[in-house]
């Protein structure tokens, strides 16, 4: 299983945000250039990030995308499914109904405990945590880079 190129930019474009003041609107061209994504793509996934409600978009001289402060708590989870849809590590998983088999095939547990796995970690964490790490690893990198020595 492999996560879309989509979801891994929704993500990334989530926690940027989460990085911005409160209030702050970012256009997409200085979006784009912030997490390394192709404008045109990334406009795709701004317009599912919108759709879902995780993100506002604006429109005018005053426009662009902006992270409202209730979204601060969102989790990875709620981004891949807004761009993925729903997570469903194999087909029978998507309804009990879906595989004949799910009640005497040995598999099938295995795949329940490895989707749910899947699920918690990624509702376990959410962007503002994540903005915060990433904050703290840029400062922790400035400072070694403060501590290597001129040549």
């Amino acid at each position: 299983m492999q996560l879309t190129r989509a979801a891994d930019y929704a993500v990334r474009v989530m926690v940027h945000m989460a990085s911005l003041p409160t209030g702050a609107r970012a256009i997409r061209t200085d979006l784009a250039a912030s997490i390394g994504c192709p404008e045109q793509f990334l406009s795709k996934v701004l317009q599912g990030l919108t759709k879902a409600g995780l993100i506002s978009s604006h429109r005018g001289n005053s426009g662009g995308f902006e992270l409202p402060p209730a979204r601060l708590h969102t989790t990875v989870l709620e981004i891949v499914e807004a761009i993925e849809g729903p997570i469903h590590l194999n087909v029978c998983l998507k309804s009990f109904e879906e595989c004949s088999r799910a009640s005497v095939c040995p598999a099938y547990p295995v795949w329940v405990k490895a989707q749910q796995s899947i699920v918690d970690v990624l509702g376990g964490v959410n962007i503002e945590e994540m903005a915060l790490q990433a904050q703290v690893a840029g400062a922790l990198q400035a400072v070694k880079l403060q501590e290597l020595p001129c040549t």
